[in-house]
């Protein structure tokens, strides 16, 4: 009886660390796509053609099939960005490998499934952004902050879209706005020095 009850805590202690090692939706963090910005996250010299990754738009796709996440509003779990081959992990191959297009069309499906899902809201107006969509990409981000915040993480993409802009004030003010809330935040900091290189040497972020 003692031996089945100390498999019983043993399989339970195992259920606790799985639970807790899930990422749900609403934490967002995977926001800048990877885990080591030094390798990932740094602008090309000339501030041309940056990797999207570089922006800190959208999450790397998950690796890990069929592990359900919950859901934004906590209804019940599902497997959106758990499967490789749902809509949101779609829109973050296809935004990684630069096919801006075909990243809109899966993101615009997945928040057609799931509106409370505040990351496929940003993977949307990233896309939009590379699209030069610009006043859906403030729909789409404006859409996203109605479920998070304006957290410093989305600021700093919207920053980086006023960049592809060409308002470069703008885009100035709302990365040092970011910044003051998470100085530590490295994507924002190399934001910030893209921006100072876009603007001495007069060139557009494309």
């Amino acid at each position: 009886m003692r031996a089945s009850a100390g498999r019983v805590l043993l399989v339970a202690a195992a259920c606790l660390i799985c639970v807790t090692g899930c990422e749900t939706s609403t934490k967002l963090t995977g926001l800048f796509g990877t885990s080591d910005p030094a390798t990932t996250a740094s602008a090309p010299a000339d501030g041309t053609s940056a990797d999207p990754a570089a922006t800190g738009s959208v999450a790397a796709a998950a690796t890990v099939p069929n592990e359900p996440n919950e859901a934004v509003d906590g209804s019940t779990p599902t497997i959106l960005g758990r499967n490789p081959h749902d809509d949101l992990s779609l829109g973050k191959k296809y935004f990684q490998t630069a096919n801006f297009g075909l990243a809109e069309k899966h993101f615009r499906r997945a928040v057609e499934l799931h509106p409370r899902d505040a990351e496929g809201w940003v993977g949307l107006a990233a896309s939009y952004d590379r699209l030069k969509r610009f006043p859906l990409a403030d729909r789409a981000y404006a859409q996203a902050a109605g479920i998070i915040g304006e957290t410093p993480e989305l600021m700093n993409n919207k920053g980086f879209s006023y960049m592809l802009r060409g308002d470069y004030a703008r885009a100035r003010r709302i990365l040092l706005a970011a910044q003051a809330r998470a100085p530590d935040n490295p994507y924002i900091r190399n934001n910030l020095e893209l921006l100072a290189k876009t603007q001495r040497r007069g060139k557009s972020v494309d």
